[in-house]
């Protein structure tokens, strides 16, 4: 063993030789510089993270439209009793148009805690082509067509399957609540804060209510909004809508990353065995780099 390593460094002095006499240049790090340069590693890998946090905020903020602040629902993946009552909102308020075409009937009801049967008969109310109710295993659509969602809207009311994703909840949850009366909107009598001119039909309005823009001082010809304002109440309270809106986000959220909170937990065990392997990595370095100086 020793003959082994003395003939290592024998090799390695005797390639050094060779090489100063080309006139390269050679440095042979010591055990005392590796811990330095997985130190300037860990430094460069958490300077990316956090770059790569400060841009995702960036494209969330610029999102919203310029001027509108985004508000941030209180939601929980993992609370069955809002994904129900979101779905039941969402079944019954969004789908007659809009569809979330990524997302079975049954694996809803597989993921928050409902039987098939209660599905079939509290969240599916379309038919398929023959007039026959819609199975439980079917993607969630409507039977809007192409031709006359954009007869009706101008456009084809999107697949919602990814919102959450594209736009984010808090995007979602604000664009919810900031529905306003617009005379000049002669289709649908209503405009938002946060997508202005938008096609969509305040849907939600007799529980809401309907509220109309307060305009802050003239500046540049125009007169901004500042907010809104309640002028006709709803069938709920503010605080029943913002909740209700709270679910309808949860449950988009959800349809967006079904395997969310599955992946949260299967990640965890995986950035422990991460560690871990890291440690076992190290100790394998430092044996072998043990017999260089």
């Amino acid at each position: 063993m020793n003959d082994h390593h003395i003939s290592r460094r024998q090799r390695a002095h005797e390639q050094a030789i060779r090489m100063q006499a080309q006139g390269g240049r050679v440095k042979v790090l010591s055990k005392t510089d590796e811990p330095g340069k997985i130190q300037r590693l860990l430094v460069l890998t958490a300077a990316a993270v956090l770059v790569a946090g400060s841009l995702l905020y960036v494209t969330e903020s610029r999102a919203a439209g310029a001027g509108v602040h985004l508000e941030s629902p209180r939601i929980d993946q993992s609370n069955d009793k809002s994904l129900q009552r979101g779905a039941a909102a969402f079944v019954n308020y969004c789908m007659a148009c809009h569809t979330a075409g990524y997302q079975r009937y049954s694996r809803l009801a597989q993921d928050v805690g409902l039987s098939e049967e209660d599905v079939e008969k509290n969240l599916i109310f379309t038919t398929d082509k023959l007039g026959e109710p819609t199975k439980v295993g079917s993607l969630m659509t409507n039977n809007m067509t192409t031709d006359y969602g954009k007869q009706a809207f101008g456009v084809v009311p999107p697949n919602l399957s990814l919102t959450a994703r594209s736009r984010g909840v808090d995007w979602i949850y604000t664009y919810l609540k900031s529905y306003y009366v617009d005379p000049e909107k002669a289709t649908t009598g209503v405009n938002n804060l946060v997508y202005p001119d938008t096609a969509m039909p305040h849907v939600l309005w007799d529980l809401q209510g309907l509220q109309s823009p307060v305009y802050g001082e003239e500046a540049h010809g125009s007169r901004p909004i500042t907010g809104l304002e309640l002028t006709q109440e709803g069938s709920m309270s503010p605080d029943e809508y913002d909740d209700l809106v709270a679910d309808i986000t949860n449950f988009m959220a959800y349809v967006s990353d079904p395997i969310k909170e599955t992946r949260h937990r299967v990640g965890m065990w995986v950035m422990l065995f991460l560690f871990g392997l890291l440690g076992v990595t190290y100790l394998l370095k430092k044996e072998y780099w043990k017999d260089v100086v």
